[in-house]
């Protein structure tokens, strides 16, 4: 058996983790990758791999369930409007409609990068890129998301500014980076890393009703001439953009919890 301590294989320098290679193929994502390992799904060169972190390398042999998986594939990465109503996963036990549905199947077996909650829309990216989905959601890469938020009233100014100083809840803290109000009760927000439902609690905290959250920018994509439910491929610039992106450097006033408010 294949221990984290001992990769098998060919000797070339272009090794990466096993899980890695997994979601480069397309087989799943790093952390479904980590889990099908864990089950003992997965065998390098006939051998199963008992632990995380062994690597595989040019000429080695990775199969799971004992299905060889193919080195390497085409990457792919795309823009998708989201409908209300469709839901960022895999599968659905209770059979609801799924984003990638409303993609080609000839772009194979995509991953969903960050999500959407079912109601809300605007632009989720799909990949077979572990890498590219890692640069895009991951806090370090400070990724900025762009929000156009329309409420039951307009919000005011000093709940915005508490979001961007930092407010807590519920043990978590929530930071804005940037707001812009627009007329009719709308907002736009910028956050540069975005948990789940961020913007519907720290709004909902304040006694405001949020009636439509559209997601219109990820980094450099926006959703400028996609219809609703319609997609298209990321242009070579903005991939590249994400793939040569450096992480930033720890923000002691964006990381420390010290400045954060609870919020009212």
């Amino acid at each position: 058996m294949i221990d984290a301590e001992r990769a098998s294989g060919s000797e070339g320098s272009r090794r990466e983790r096993l899980q890695a290679f997994l979601a480069r193929s397309g087989v799943a994502s790093r952390r479904a990758g980590e889990r099908l390992i864990e089950a003992g799904r997965v065998t390098v060169n006939g051998e199963l791999v008992v632990r995380q972190g062994s690597k595989v390398g040019p000429g080695d042999r990775v199969a799971v369930d004992g299905r060889d998986v193919a080195a390497t594939i085409e990457p792919v990465y795309l823009a998708l409007h989201k409908p209300r109503g469709y839901l960022c996963a895999n599968h659905d036990p209770a059979n609801r409609l799924l984003a990638r549905s409303l993609l080609p199947a000839a772009a194979g077996r995509l991953y969903h990068v960050g999500r959407l909650d079912l109601a809300s829309q605007g632009l989720i990216l799909f990949t077979n890129d572990g890498q590219f989905a890692v640069r895009v959601t991951h806090p370090r890469f400070g990724v900025e998301k762009e929000y156009d938020v329309l409420t039951d009233r307009s919000v005011p100014v000093a709940v915005l500014e508490e979001y961007r100083a930092g407010c807590r809840i519920g043990g978590v803290t929530y930071r804005l980076s940037s707001y812009r109000l627009r007329p009719g009760a709308r907002v736009t927000l910028t956050l540069a890393e975005g948990r789940n439902r961020e913007i519907r609690r720290v709004l909902g905290k304040a006694g405001l009703e949020v009636r439509r959250l559209t997601r219109v920018r990820v980094g450099p994509v926006s959703l400028h001439g996609l219809v609703l439910g319609g997609w298209r491929p990321l242009t070579r610039q903005e991939v590249t953009w994400f793939l040569h992106r450096l992480p930033r450097r720890p923000d002691p006033a964006a990381t420390s919890v010290t400045g954060a408010r609870r919020c009212r």
